[in-house]
Formats: structure tokens, C-alpha cells, sequence
């Protein structure tokens, strides 16, 4: 069995006293023992989320370079992130592809540099409005994933957490079915299947499009669905903690 993982991209959002309130209700919730806990914050407040939040909850950045270091003003590298305490990070979001001109190259060469500072990087994979109306749903997801996969070794691959993430689902309070989500995530698993049989059993495939407390139950009841990777509700505790009750 795959251990569910629910973890919260705060995008650019959040402050000091939302991270205290986040550190009081975790610090006093029963949650499921299985469940793993993860918070994508702002660069500026990870290493305060380290110092505050329980020690079982995993920190993650949003992004990083390509690069270790050097003249990248703006920029976070990898070495950074874990020095502040994070151990993840969210790679090919459909922001930083869409917005910043991520490509698939872009996204490896992040993937990469995640790895190579024992960060585990939350590879974001989703097709628009305009591809999925146009039948490409499994042909832009399956490629966004091995254009990754096909680069890496298998311990490097088996390191990856993924996301499927609808671009058209985020933030327009429209969500892909749980039919239609489960289709999509068993469409990555075999794709995995030809890499290795054991690594398809074994990866975490998070659904990322505007889950929330009404519908994670049924969506995280997929059997493909091991997680989710959420947006607006994670600003909310009470929404976020209801959504880690539903994995349990």
C-alpha cells in the first residue's frame, strides 16, 4: 500500500501568524497515522515553517534553480532550501510553466539539481483546457513525464513523488471528476509500468485540481490517487486538516 500524502502549495500567499496558527492546530490534531503531512511555503518562510511547525510535517520549496549558485539574483537553489530545513520541492508547476516559460528541458534540468541536493522533488504534470478539449490529455501528461523519466536512472526515478494537476482545475472551481482524475492517474501508473513494475506499484501520484473538504473523500478513494496537492484549501486550516481526515 502507498501511504496517502496531502501537501499544501501556499503559492504566494501567507504570513508569519499564518504559519503559528498552522503550528497550533497540527501540534493538536489527531490525524491518521498514515497520512504524511507536507507545506509548499513561500522562500521566505521556510525556515521560520522548520522552526515552528511539528517535526512530522515536511517543508518544501516551490521552485528552484537549474543552477548550485552564482550571479541568479532572485534565485533559490537547492542547497538553500534543504540548509533551511525543506526536503521536497514542487518542480513543473503549471505556473512556472505557463507564467514563467518552463519547458520540458527547464523542468529536467530542476528535477536534477532537486535530486542532486537530496531534495525530493513533487514532479507537476497537466494538460489545459485546450488540450483536453482536444483529445491530447494522455499525450501532453505522458510526455511532460517522460521527458523526465527517460533522463534519469531508476534510483534517481524512484526518488520522484508526482502530481497530476488539470490546468484547467486550478483555481476555477472546476475539478476533474474522480473518474476522470483516476482514468488520468492510471494512464501515468502504466506509463510507469515501462520503466519498472515495482516503481509503478510504489510512486505517489498526487491529484492537484482544486480538491477540497467536499470532495477528497471520493477522489483519494481512486486507487490510483495516493494524495493530493492542494492549493486554496491549504490556506484554511480547518480545510486542510478535514482534507488530511479523508485519507486516512
Amino acid at each position: 500500500m502507498r501511504a496517502p500524502l496531502i501537501a499544501g502549495n501556499w503559492k504566494m500567499n501567507g504570513s508569519l501568524s499564518l504559519i503559528d496558527t498552522f503550528a497550533e492546530a497540527l501540534s493538536g490534531a489527531e490525524l491518521p497515522q498514515a497520512v504524511t503531512l507536507a507545506l509548499a511555503v513561500p522562500f521566505p518562510y521556510v525556515g521560520v515553517a522548520r522552526e515552528r511547525l511539528p517535526q512530522n510535517v515536511r517543508l518544501a520549496g516551490q521552485t528552484l534553480s537549474d543552477q548550485p549558485s552564482g550571479a541568479f539574483t532572485g534565485e533559490v537553489s537547492g542547497a538553500m532550501l534543504a540548509d533551511v530545513g525543506a526536503d521536497m520541492v514542487l518542480v513543473g508547476h503549471s505556473e512556472r510553466r505557463t507564467l514563467f516559460g518552463e519547458d520540458d528541458a527547464a523542468v529536467l534540468a530542476r528535477v536534477q539539481a532537486a535530486l542532486g541536493h537530496g531534495l525530493t522533488p513533487v514532479l507537476c504534470l497537466g494538460e489545459t483546457l485546450e488540450e483536453r478539449d482536444a483529445g491530447r490529455t494522455e499525450a501532453v501528461v505522458l510526455g511532460q513525464l517522460e521527458a523526465v523519466m527517460e533522463a534519469l536512472d531508476g534510483d534517481e526515478r524512484a526518488r520522484l513523488v508526482l502530481a497530476y494537476e488539470p490546468v484547467w482545475a486550478i483555481g476555477t472551481g472546476r475539478t476533474a471528476t474522480p473518474e476522470q482524475a483516476q482514468q488520468v492517474h492510471a494512464a501515468i501508473r502504466a506509463r510507469l509500468e515501462r520503466y519498472d513494475g515495482a516503481l509503478a506499484a510504489s510512486m505517489q501520484v498526487l491529484y492537484g485540481g482544486s480538491m477540497k473538504p467536499d470532495n477528497a473523500a471520493e477522489l483519494l478513494a481512486q486507487p490510483d490517487i495516493d494524495g493530493g496537492l492542494i492549493g486554496g484549501a491549504s490556506l484554511k486550516v480547518d480545510d486542510f486538516l478535514a482534507i488530511c481526515q479523508s485519507a486516512g
